[in-house]
């Protein structure tokens, strides 16, 4: 089976375009969907978390807004949180890969927004890297809830340039040209990849 990683800065359409690696019939796991899940009610980040940072916790759930205000800026706080969700997003992957190697599929996207910050690209065989100019960048993040400028900084300041991860990725995808542009793009990367033999796990 291909491992693929998918990632990209903020705001340049890694969702969308895992939802079009999906439409192939490629399967996707998004570390992001499984942090909110182990966020949220009953999730198993919920306790740790807030015994770390007391007050972040809402309605059994982990309120992301006060998470974000007591660990943006601190680098310490940051690797306290990191050293507690980590483990847990890499057991939900491990047992994601587990499943599509055992439904025999050919390829399988691990969609991480911090994939080379955090080491992720070596555990994937190929990298997929979506890309946008910052200006439109910038535009996308700012029209989110809650999103400020500031906000938007900060989570640029953590991430790899958008060049150095064009420069490490095995295939771009240009997402500031449209749906059906991008669309074009994933298919020509799925087609690249059917050409591709499985890799050992």
């Amino acid at each position: 089976m291909i491992v693929i990683g998918l990632t990209g800065s903020i705001g340049t359409g890694k969702s969308a375009t895992a939802a079009m690696f999906a439409a192939h019939g490629i399967r996707v796991h998004d570390a992001d969907a499984a942090v909110h899940a182990l966020y949220g009610p009953g999730g198993e980040a919920v306790a740790p978390v807030e015994a770390a940072f007391p007050g972040v916790s809402l309605d059994g759930a982990i309120d992301r807004d006060r998470l974000t205000a007591r660990v943006i800026g601190d680098a310490e706080a940051l690797k306290r949180l990191e050293a507690i969700v980590h483990p847990l997003v890499r057991s939900r992957e491990l047992a994601f890969l587990q499943a599509a190697r055992a439904a025999r599929v050919h390829a399988a996207i691990l969609e991480i927004p911090l994939l080379f910050e955090t080491g992720g690209a070596e555990r994937c065989h190929l990298v997929v890297v979506t890309s946008a100019p910052r200006d439109v960048q910038r535009q996308r993040v700012l029209e989110r809830a809650g999103m400020s400028e500031a906000k938007f900084e900060a989570i640029l300041a953590k991430q790899m340039s958008d060049e150095d991860k064009r420069r490490r990725a095995h295939f771009v995808v240009e997402t500031q040209h449209g749906f059906a542009a991008a669309e074009k793009q994933v298919a020509d990367i799925v087609r690249a990849l059917s050409a591709l033999p499985g890799r050992a796990p």
